[in-house]
């Protein structure tokens, strides 16, 4: 397999888009979620489209051992990933007490625990061959606290940290690690978080626009992609300076349902 990517939550959205960059520059690819259907698809289209070579793996990166089972199956395929995309993960609407736990639990095992999990054993084989290019897909959400999603924004600030923090240590290797921080995004996302008729829903930008920025800051190394530049004015210019009240009250406005 050449150029050999891995990439989760690759049954939609950002990360199916992603998928289809990968393979249109002649990538093969292994793409990871949990709906077979969805995975099988989107094999049949990239192989006949772009004559790139696609494995499927169905499996819930919630359940236990999860992760371990699927670099399992990559390593014994014999091929090492040069690309990893950790793009699996969900959000949720609504006040932190009054959401069931077990759902926000489940939010914090996929979007960080599984992220980091995967993350760390695909590195060992990039460290030993000093080669690999990773990117998180993290969020402008990262970048402040959430009323209304407090479990997901605070998943998606320990990405952006996470991956930043990696990514120095990396400094001196050959590999590269990537934050894509997506405004609101188009996708099956904002239905399942319940958050599709809230203000900050209303001009959601397409996946395949997000995805684009994301590709092609990981292969450029930045450490961070923001997609729209107003939300970079806003988040990295003007927020610094707004009271810590005054940026809650913000935040909470834009997940209020319209």
């Amino acid at each position: 397999m050449a150029n050999l990517a891995l990439i989760t939550g690759a049954s939609s959205g950002i990360g199916r888009d992603l998928a289809r960059i990968h393979a249109a520059r002649g990538g093969d690819l292994v793409v990871v979620a949990r709906r077979r259907d969805a995975l099988e698809s989107l094999k049949a289209e990239l192989e006949r489209a772009h004559g790139v070579s696609v494995r499927v793996i169905a499996a819930d990166l919630t359940a236990d051992g999860a992760v371990k089972d699927i670099c399992r199956q990559i390593d014994e395929a014999g091929e090492p990933v040069r690309v990893l995309v950790n793009s699996a993960g969900f959000g949720g609407h609504g006040k932190f007490h009054e959401r069931a736990w077990k759902d926000d639990a489940a939010m914090i095992q996929l979007n960080i625990l599984a992220l980091a999990e995967m993350t760390h054993r695909v590195l060992q084989d990039m460290v030993r061959s000093n080669e690999g290019k990773i990117l998180n897909v993290a969020s402008t959400a990262g970048m402040l606290p959430g009323p209304l999603q407090a479990t997901y924004y605070a998943t998606k600030a320990f990405v952006l940290s996470f991956s930043q923090a990696i990514a120095e240590e990396l400094i001196d290797t050959r590999i590269t690690v990537t934050a894509l921080c997506p405004g609101p995004v188009d996708t099956e996302f904002g239905e399942t978080a319940g958050i599709a008729e809230t203000t900050a829903f209303k001009n959601a930008d397409s996946s395949r626009d997000v995805a684009r920025v994301g590709y092609q800051a990981m292969e450029k190394g930045k450490l961070v992609a923001i997609n729209d530049w107003k939300l970079s004015l806003m988040l990295g210019w003007i927020k610094p300076f707004l009271p810590r009240r005054t940026v809650l009250k913000l935040s909470r406005r834009m997940m209020e349902k319209t």
